[in-house]
């Protein structure tokens, strides 16, 4: 059977996202599999999931996918490279043919070519030239490109991780065949388009209703918990039941909403009391940012303080949102490091179980909830899923949620 991979996030799964599933069938062929390599209930901009991985899971189920996978919490929280290095590592093991993706650019030969001029050893020490000079590491990337003549105009997060996952292929010499589809540059965008919506607009929106919800019967949390994504006006939230697929909106609406604000004592909890020592092996700290995070850290009132006494113009947002919640999950530069044992299996369709059947035999799958053998996972790689399953509760807007739910997940099958 044919298989084509997709990493993802679905934070959550909108319109958008079922037109690609149905562009990457057409592509590949009717009878193909779409596999799903899926982030868990965190996601790589440093932020806890606004829906937890069960119900995106389903709701991709429900709109086209066939194997929904979970991408390894290592991988979910590293950066674009990181990300974009494990989700082609596990889809090459799993056997898969294709990788497709969402591009900006409409020429992929230019996302490929630039990947090319990554990869060219004199682009290190020109990128360290430019870091030199202060500036961030995104603008210094592009301006290293720009210098090997490659990278003009690539400048949107999907032609980013698009290059991202080229170069990955290319250093893995895997024989993923690319399946580019051409997106509008609307990832970021604060209102609702139907057709191409942002997932940042669609978040936005649904945190209005859950507010409203709340206050409606009686929840008592500040409102900066549910408006977390944005600065949000007073003005009528847009309908995000536009946005997405139909059939997804019950199971939206029926499900919890988790926000990073809504965490924050717990957060502020756990980096007022971590030693100097945990810093300091703390992923995205290294020229001295730990440091900088950690007085922070001991001096500020709040999140949002912390972020803003820390950033600089070398220094991304998302980077100090993925050390934050790492520091939160106690997840080290090394853990990151580490490569997990195993694959967790979120659910699947009939095409879908076929596709593993095959997949089984070429890498460790485990069911959702299903605890692995000391022999798969000598080294714990299950206590890491675990913690950070048991502390993403506390991201719920409407209240804690009780530990141990990893264990008791099932797979879903549509």
């Amino acid at each position: 059977m044919r298989t084509v991979g997709i990493i993802c996030e679905y934070n959550p799964f909108h319109n958008g996202h079922r037109c690609q599933l149905r562009l990457a069938r057409a592509l590949a062929g009717e009878d193909c599999a779409l596999v799903c390599l899926m982030s868990g209930n965190f996601v790589q901009r440093g932020e806890p999931a606004v829906f937890p991985k069960m119900v995106r899971a389903e709701a991709a189920l429900r709109c086209g996918a066939d194997l929904v996978l979970e991408l390894p919490l290592t991988a979910a929280l590293s950066s674009a490279e990181g990300f974009a290095t494990g989700g082609v590592s596990l889809l090459t093991a799993l056997g898969c043919e294709a990788l497709c993706y969402g591009i900006e650019s409409d020429d992929n030969n230019i996302i490929m070519s630039t990947a090319k001029a990554n990869l060219d050893p004199a682009f290190d020490a020109l990128l360290r030239a430019e870091l030199d000079t202060g500036c961030s590491y995104p603008a210094a990337r592009q301006r290293a490109l720009e210098a090997l003549g490659a990278g003009e105009g690539l400048s949107s997060p999907n032609d980013i991780l698009a290059v991202e996952y080229c170069k990955a292929i290319l250093r893995q010499q895997s024989p993923l065949r690319l399946l580019p589809i051409h997106r509008p540059d609307t990832y970021h965008a604060d209102t609702l388009d139907p057709e191409a919506p942002s997932a940042t607009a669609i978040r936005n929106s649904i945190c209005r209703d859950e507010h409203r919800s709340s206050a409606d019967t009686g929840h008592d949390f500040a409102d900066k918990q549910c408006l977390s994504l944005q600065a949000l006006s007073n003005e009528p939230s847009p309908d995000w039941h536009t946005a997405v697929p139909s059939e997804l909106i019950d199971l939206y609406k029926s499900a919890p909403v988790h926000t990073l604000e809504a965490g924050e004592r717990a957060v502020l909890a756990v980096l007022r009391t971590l030693p100097d020592a945990a810093f300091q092996v703390l992923p995205f700290g290294s020229e001295g940012l730990w440091s900088k995070f950690m007085k922070n850290c001991r001096s500020c009132a709040a999140v949002e303080e912390i972020l803003d006494a820390t950033k600089s113009k070398r220094y991304t947002r998302s980077r100090l949102q993925r050390m934050l919640l790492c520091a939160f999950l106690s997840l080290t530069a090394a853990d990151l490091e580490r490569q997990a044992p195993y694959v967790r299996v979120l659910g699947f369709t009939d095409r879908g179980r076929a596709a593993l059947r095959d997949m089984r035999a070429r890498f460790a799958l485990l069911n959702a909830g299903e605890r692995p053998t000391a022999a798969l996972d000598p080294e714990d790689y299950y206590a890491l899923e675990t913690r950070a399953s048991d502390l993403y509760g506390l991201f719920a807007v409407s209240g804690p949620e009780a530990p141990g739910a990893e264990s008791d997940l099932r797979v879903r099958r549509c």
